[in-house]
Formats: C-alpha cells, sequence, structure tokens
C-alpha cells in the first residue's frame, strides 16, 4: 500500500505574464537607484547648474559682441570689455564643465553601484535555479544577455541623466528666454523644428529596432556556436570537425554581418533626415533675425546669440536618436535579464522553512517515484533505508536510476511522488544549503574550476588551511603527484580541469569531499576512472571517511561495493534485490548474474 506523502506548502511557480512595456522595465530599475536618491537628488541639481551657465555663455557672447560697438579710442574698449566680459566669458565656461564633472563625480556611485548590485542579483538567481535549467541553458548567449543586462543599466542612466535630460531643461531654458527677450515667433519655430525632429527620430528609429533586435539574435547566436565549440574542443577534434564548427561559426558572422549592414543604411537615413530638419529650422531662424538686424530691432550680439542657441540646442540632438536607439536598446537588454531574474525556481525553499538538523543521519527513500518528463517516468516507487552509520549501495545496469537518486536527495530535483527523509524530516521541508551542507559528494564526472589544484581541493570547505588541504590530498592519494609538478598546489588546472587525466580529477573529487567532512556521504562511482592499484588504495580510504558515517555508493563495478552493508540492485527503475553480497550471489538472481559477467569480463 503507498504511502502519501504529507503535503508541505511550496512556492507557486511563477507563471509567465505579458511582454513588459518600457515603462514597466523602467520600475522595476527605480528600487536600485532609489536607495541613492540623495545623490541623484544632487546630480540633478549640478545638472541645473551647469545647464543655467552654459545658457548663460551665448547671452553673455552678445553683450560682448554689442560692448564692441565702441567708438575708436574709448578706454573701456580696452579695459572694461576685454577684462570685464572676457573673464565673465571664461567664468562660465569653467562652470559649465565643472558642474558637468561634478554631476558626473556624484551620480558615478549610483550607476556603478546599481550596476553592482542588479549583477549579483543575477548571479545568485543563477545558482538558486535548478538544474534542469543549466542542463538547458545557452552559454554562451546566456552570458552575452547578462553582460549586455548590466551594462544597460550604466547605458541607461548614463543616457538619461547626462544626454536627455540636460537637453531638455536646456532647451527649456532657451524657448522661456526667447519667448521673454524677443517675441514668439523664435520659440514657434524652434518647437515646430523640435517636435519634427523627435517625432521623425522616433517613428524611424521604432521601425529600425527591429533591425536591431535581428542583428543582436543574430550575435547571440553566434556567440553561442563559438562557446559551444571551443568548450568541445576535444569532441571536434576526435572528429576532425575544425572546418565544419568554423563554416557554422562562418554562417552565423555572415548573417550577422547582413544585419550589420541592414542596420547601418537605416541609421544613415534616419542622419540625413535628422540634418535636413535641422537645416531648414536654421536657415528660418537666422532669416528671422537677421531681418530683425536690418530693421534695427536687434543688435549684432542679438544675431550671436540666436545662433549660439541654435548651435547649442542642435549639437546635442544630433544624437537624439542614437540615445533613443540606446535607451530603447538598454531597455531591452535589461528586459532580458529582469526575465532571467523572474525565471522560476522550481526547486524553492518553503516559506519558514528551517534549517536540517541531523542528529543520526538517517536517510530513507520512501516511494519514491520520479520523472524528468512526465511522459518518461525514471523511478517507480523506490523503498530503501540507509542506516545512521552505514554504506548502502545502488547498482543495476546503465539508465536504471542509480545518479538519479544522488540528485534527488542533494534536492537538485524534487520528488513527484513519495519523499525523502534525513532523520525524519522530508528535505523539501528544510533548507536547501543545510541539506546540502549535510552531504557530499564525489560525482562520477569531475568538473573542476579553472583554478590551481589547492583550490579546487581547498573549496571543499573554503577557508582551510593548506595544512588541512594536504591532509585531504594525502588521503585521496594525490598528494604525491601534486607536489610531483613544478608549482605544486599553486598548478593550474586549466578549463574545466581538462589538464588533469581523469583518474587525477576524480582523486581531487574525493580530495574536496573528504575535506568537506559531512555525516551524509554519496559516492557516485567514485573510482571509476580509477586503474585497478590506485582503486584498491582509495577503496580502502573511502571506507575509512565513510566510518560513522551514513553513506550511499552508486557503483558500476561490483566488486567496489562487495562490502557495504546493503546492496540495492535497481532495474528499470525500480528495486528487483537487495541484500548483502553473500545473500545475493547465494540466491542467484540479477545481481549474481551481473556478477559473474563482470568477473568473466575481468578474466578474459
Amino acid at each position: 500500500m503507498r504511502r502519501s506523502a504529507p503535503a508541505i506548502a511550496l512556492p507557486t511557480p511563477a507563471s509567465p505574464g505579458a511582454p513588459r512595456s518600457d515603462w514597466q522595465t523602467l520600475r522595476k530599475v527605480l528600487p536600485y537607484l532609489w536607495q541613492y536618491r540623495w545623490r541623484v537628488g544632487l546630480a540633478l541639481g549640478f545638472l541645473l547648474a551647469a545647464k543655467m551657465a552654459n545658457v548663460g555663455v551665448p547671452v553673455l557672447l552678445k553683450y560682448l559682441v554689442d560692448a564692441l560697438a565702441l567708438k575708436p579710442g574709448d578706454v573701456r574698449a580696452v579695459l572694461v570689455v576685454p577684462i570685464g566680459l572676457l573673464l565673465a566669458y571664461a567664468a562660465l565656461r569653467l562652470c559649465t564643465s565643472l558642474f558637468t564633472e561634478l554631476r558626473e563625480l556624484v551620480f558615478a556611485k549610483v550607476s556603478f553601484g546599481a550596476s553592482k548590485q542588479i549583477a549579483l542579483e543575477v548571479f545568485s538567481h543563477m545558482h538558486a535555479l535548478s538544474l534542469r535549467f543549466h542542463l538547458e541553458r545557452q552559454t554562451g548567449g546566456l552570458t552575452r544577455d547578462i553582460e549586455r543586462g548590466t551594462r544597460a543599466l550604466q547605458s541607461l542612466v548614463s543616457y538619461s541623466l547626462y544626454s536627455i535630460v540636460p537637453t531638455l531643461v536646456e532647451v527649456t531654458l532657451v524657448l522661456a528666454f526667447l519667448g521673454w527677450k524677443f517675441d514668439m515667433g523664435y520659440v514657434w519655430i524652434t518647437l515646430t523644428a523640435l517636435v519634427a525632429y523627435i517625432t521623425f527620430t522616433v517613428s524611424v528609429t521604432e521601425w529600425r529596432n527591429k533591425f536591431r533586435r535581428e542583428m543582436n539574435e543574430l550575435d547571440s547566436s553566434a556567440n553561442t556556436r563559438a562557446i559551444d565549440a571551443l568548450l568541445n574542443f576535444e569532441t571536434v577534434k576526435y572528429f576532425n570537425n575544425e572546418a565544419f564548427e568554423a563554416a557554422r561559426y562562418e554562417k552565423g558572422l555572415e548573417s550577422f554581418r547582413r544585419a550589420q549592414v541592414k542596420s547601418q543604411t537605416t541609421l544613415s537615413m534616419l542622419n540625413t533626415g535628422q540634418q535636413l530638419i535641422i537645416a531648414l529650422s536654421l536657415v528660418a531662424m537666422l532669416w528671422r533675425a537677421t531681418q530683425g538686424v536690418v530693421e534695427g530691432r536687434l543688435t549684432l550680439g542679438d544675431l550671436v546669440m540666436i545662433n549660439a542657441f541654435l548651435i547649442q540646442l542642435y549639437i546635442p540632438l544630433n544624437f537624439l536618436g542614437v540615445l533613443y536607439r540606446e535607451v530603447k536598446q538598454s531597455l531591452t537588454d535589461l528586459d532580458r535579464m529582469f526575465s532571467l531574474l523572474e525565471r522560476d525556481r522550481e526547486v524553492a525553499d518553503a516559506p519558514g522553512a528551517p534549517p536540517l538538523a541531523v542528529t543520526e543521519g538517517v536517510v530513507r527513500f520512501e516511494d519514491v517515484r520520479f520523472a524528468y518528463d512526465p511522459a518518461r517516468p525514471i523511478l517507480h516507487g523506490i523503498s530503501f533505508e540507509i542506516p545512521a552509520g552505514k554504506t548502502v549501495a545502488v547498482v543495476g545496469p546503465s539508465g536504471a536510476g542509480k545518479s538519479t537518486l544522488a540528485r534527488l536527495l542533494y534536492r537538485f530535483y524534487d520528488v513527484t511522488d513519495g519523499r525523502i527523509t534525513i532523520d525524519g524530516q522530508d528535505i523539501r521541508s528544510v533548507q536547501q544549503a543545510s541539506l546540502r551542507q549535510a552531504i557530499g559528494i564525489v560525482p562520477q564526472d569531475t568538473v573542476l574550476f579553472n583554478d590551481t589544484v589547492g583550490y579546487n581541493i581547498g573549496y571543499g570547505r573554503t577557508g582551510s588551511t593548506p595544512a588541512e588541504v594536504e591532509a585531504a590530498a594525502r588521503a585521496a592519494h594525490i598528494h604525491d603527484f601534486i607536489a610531483s609538478t613544478p608549482k605544486g598546489y599553486a598548478t593550474m588546472v586549466g578549463e574545466r580541469g581538462l589538464k588533469l587525466s581523469g583518474g587525477e580529477k576524480q582523486r581531487v573529487a574525493i580530495a574536496r569531499t573528504l575535506l568537506k567532512n559531512p555525516p551524509v556521504l554519496i559516492f557516485d562511482e567514485a573510482t571509476s576512472a580509477l586503474d585497478s592499484a590506485n582503486e584498491r588504495a582509495i577503496q580502502a580510504e573511502l571506507k575509512s571517511a565513510a566510518l560513522g558515517k551514513t553513506a550511499l555508493v552508486i557503483a558500476h563495478r561490483l566488486s567496489t561495493v562487495a562490502d557495504a552493508h546493503e546492496i540495492v540492485v535497481l532495474d528499470g527503475g525500480r528495486v528487483v534485490e537487495r541484500g548483502t553480497h553473500a545473500d545475493l550471489l547465494a540466491r542467484g538472481g540479477r545481481y549474481a548474474e551481473m556478477w559473474r559477467l563482470q568477473q568473466a569480463d575481468e578474466n578474459a
């Protein structure tokens, strides 16, 4: 009779929502900036001061030009004009640059701090996602999305505060001054030009965005192919497929190149239309100002001032298309990164979950059923117990579900039905961090960091002393090999540990697990990559390490588990036999058949 699992409150998976708008993305950015609100306010104050000084430059230039209309020999031409107005002109120029630099200095901590925080959140969330996500991810495209997303936050803040907002402030100040000093005709010409310019820019940029998005997707696709090929370079060489991979990459780069050309062509169209609008508005403004000078309503200084205003306004507007495109692209990149943050964790701690309390270390699998895909069940009601301080081995043919048991015990996945307990505590009801802290594993496929041997062994318990690392290496019978290398424990192992042999990598994995020294151990084909002599030596060390600990041994080679307190035989995701080595041999069943076949292979 099947035992029903107790109800456990688990987090509700996030349901995919509608595509996020730009304003929704901006609202998600605001909390990262809000913590620096006083710096934002101070930066905006410096921005306003810089723009007021910048607008004052053409005004002072007007008075400087008008003041030069003196009679020859007038002493003011030598003393007052050059010394007074020229120094004031230089001071305003200096103030413009000074306030701009102060704004950037004050705001630097905001943009860099917010980028750091969001990058850290994404990094932590990626590690919190389930094993299913990491098995399905495309590393090249994912890293490019994260890279673009963190850079996008800085770009968004930089473009908005350093370019768009200052331009809007300056336009407002200039229009107010023109309307007050002259007449509304100048204001309407400028406003008409601005509206036409912005409308044209936004419309064309929106149309161009599809080409930009296509270019980014092709860029990510080409990068994914390149990274995938480099990570699997040995496989590429095994099958002599360097030319094939180069051709695949070239195909991706060619598609990317065509998208780049298309994007550049539409950008040229945008720039040409912008310059036409600017040229027409400049002609209209200067024609009106020139008429005023001819008719005596305006001075020559007024003409110079209006021209300077127009230059100051239209120079930043020249980059409006670029700014708008970059802001839109930054929002798109941020949205993709926020989408990563919103990915369902699948395996999450229950609200208020307590830490695992290991008293004895009894592990039970109770009617465990599991399927990676609902259409293909892997485990069918597995039940067995690993008593405290005992070693239980699980054997069986490939695909029987042996390694799946280790993944479920580590809670990389949650069981479909039934439950797994440690000292009576359902592992779904406790904190994952405390669960994994209590378990050590020597996996079948050992992956190492691209760092030193010492770092990789010490990773089992960060903060360990060199003496502790060396003791673990000696116990795993790898110290002599490390000592024989020129750099010893500072020897780099290469990406994924590829500079080491399979046996050396496995011994490093054993050493770091021994260093962790947890109450529950999992050996998943822990000696599969070792030769017979080293296997016997390490087998003795593993047996010593497992004394007094609860150990689950997953093995294909039956000779390595002959001393286990109990052996569980799996076939097709079901327990078909269980007992000691001697009992199972005497029974003459599936285990005995596997033993005879392996002995025959070894004696052949």
